[in-house]
């Protein structure tokens, strides 16, 4: 194996500057740590479930300059931190000088065999650094100190037990104001370094602007985007896939726009989920809903709009929420921008109308927002979960009468899809029982939905309907 750094790659390790070297471009962060010596971080499942390779990365925060983000190390490629900062459970603390949530963890059970134990102190500790995390009166999803138990939602432990280990989530503290981890938040993020790493694998390719990007896909059409690697490193991992170039955008400018209003929400397509959610701060219900069910908070801090678009697949679960929401998407490429609606954008199995030389690089959503919105998944676990049915509501009833209606659907075709059978079907008549009930059996016949492991076809249909009635006698938004 013949590798070449094209530039001089390196990255801050628990403090220490230290060099990529010549590995392979597909080297994962896990896979990298544990052939230095830093074994904490673990392989459970090599897809993003377990949380056994929770690690921190030091990213430009929402409500800080600089927030401490648990990610999986078995998805990222190492070659997409470069010029970045990160630590490992074991540059938490000691075993002569406990980190405080290895220290909780310790003194209350939380851990037995320990093999999920530093996923879950790494996991823990990012919430731990929360800017904006204060006491309350805690409910059964957080804690009196303010934790977020969806933070450790995408760790899992086998043998321990989850009581103590959110006994010890709930008895944190805030850090003190020596805590060097807490403090090092005042300062900005590292900036994305331009990166570029060849071996026989293949390249990985940072460039420093949207226009480097763009010039790629032009030259490259075998090329793979690539921001969160949520997706692509599990084909890496599992599928063994090797693309022969790899194009990291996740940290360009150009695709993290945010704006709100009057007309019109603009979301970069590499922001991350995570980043959306908290600038969104609940401003858009029916996002709202949906992300707490999108994978884990440790999937949601890598993941982006753009890459579950990107993919094409029919169980995305951004797809139904934002047909809803008749969202639109900006593609860009040397030959300039266009507009599609993303009722238009998807044509068949994985299969869009973006061409090989066009990236996401804005969602639009119009302003004003129906009134009444949802987002049901069903699925085999309330969170962490691929869904069997996905489905997005926005309904605006006017003076009892169904005025507008959109309904996106997911898990039921080939692509995700807009219920217009549905929406006829409601559009112009009274917001009644009656009515629904009608209409919900004729979303019980959307779609060409199939058996597999997941769910039956038969399954499948019949939630459609009892979706449809669900949404009316829950009275969402009402």
């Amino acid at each position: 194996m013949t590798t070449q750094a094209l530039r001089t790659s390196a990255l801050t390790v628990n403090g220490a500057v230290t060099a990529i070297g010549d590995v392979p471009v597909h080297t994962t962060v896990l896979d990298w740590l544990r052939d230095r010596g830093l074994t904490g971080a673990k392989e459970g499942c090599a897809e993003g479930e377990c949380g056994a390779c929770s690690v921190l990365v030091a990213r430009p925060g929402t409500d800080a300059p600089t927030e401490w983000t648990a990610v999986n190390a078995c998805l990222l490629p190492i070659a997409s931190l470069d010029g970045q900062e990160l630590i490992t459970s074991e540059g938490l603390g000691s075993p002569s000088e406990l980190h405080p949530v290895q220290k909780e963890m310790a003194v209350r059970g939380g851990s037995q065999c320990g093999f999920c134990t530093p996923g879950f102190i790494c996991s823990m500790a990012a919430e731990y650094y929360r800017p904006g995390r204060a006491a309350g009166d805690g409910d059964h999803e957080h804690g009196p100190n303010g934790f977020d138990l969806h933070s450790l939602s995408g760790n899992l432990c086998r043998c321990t037990g989850y009581r103590p280990i959110r006994d010890a989530a709930y008895a944190l503290e805030d850090p003190t104001e020596n805590d060097a981890l807490a403090v090092r938040r005042n300062s900005p993020a590292p900036a994305p370094a331009p990166t570029g790493l060849v071996s026989d694998e293949g390249e990985f390719v940072r460039p420093a602007s949207l226009d480097g990007v763009l010039d790629l896909l032009a030259e490259r059409p075998e090329a793979q985007i690539v921001a969160g690697s949520t997706d692509l490193g599990v084909q890496v991992n599992i599928f063994g896939s090797r693309p022969p170039l790899t194009i990291a955008v996740d940290r360009l400018e150009e695709l993290r726009e945010f704006s709100f209003g009057p007309g019109e929400i603009r979301l970069g397509a590499a922001l991350t989920l995570t980043e959306i959610e908290r600038r969104l701060a609940g401003r858009v219900p029916l996002l709202a809903q949906l992300f707490p069910q999108f994978a884990s908070r440790l999937i949601r801090n890598g993941a982006t709009i753009g890459g579950n678009l990107g993919t094409g697949s029919p169980i995305g679960d951004t797809p139904p929420a934002l047909l809803a929401l008749d969202a639109s998407l900006v593609l860009a490429s040397r030959r300039g921008e266009r507009v599609v609606g993303l009722a238009e954008y998807f044509t068949g199995y994985r299969q869009t109308v973006k061409a090989v030389d066009e990236l996401i690089r804005t969602i639009v959503i119009p302003l004003p927002l129906a009134p009444m919105t949802a987002f049901h998944k069903v699925a085999k676990r309330r969170f962490d979960d691929i869904s069997s049915v996905a489905i997005g509501y926005a309904v605006e009833v006017v003076d009892g009468v169904v005025r507008d209606v959109r309904i996106g659907l997911g898990g039921v075709a080939a692509t995700p899809l807009r219920a217009r059978e549905t929406e006829a079907a409601l559009t112009g008549k009274p917001w009644t029982e009656e009515t629904v009930r009608v209409a919900a059996g004729v979303m019980a016949a959307a779609g060409t939905p199939m058996d597999d492991h997941r769910a039956s076809s038969a399954y499948r249909s019949a939630m459609l309907g009892q979706s449809l009635l669900r949404f009316y006698f829950e009275g969402v938004g009402a």
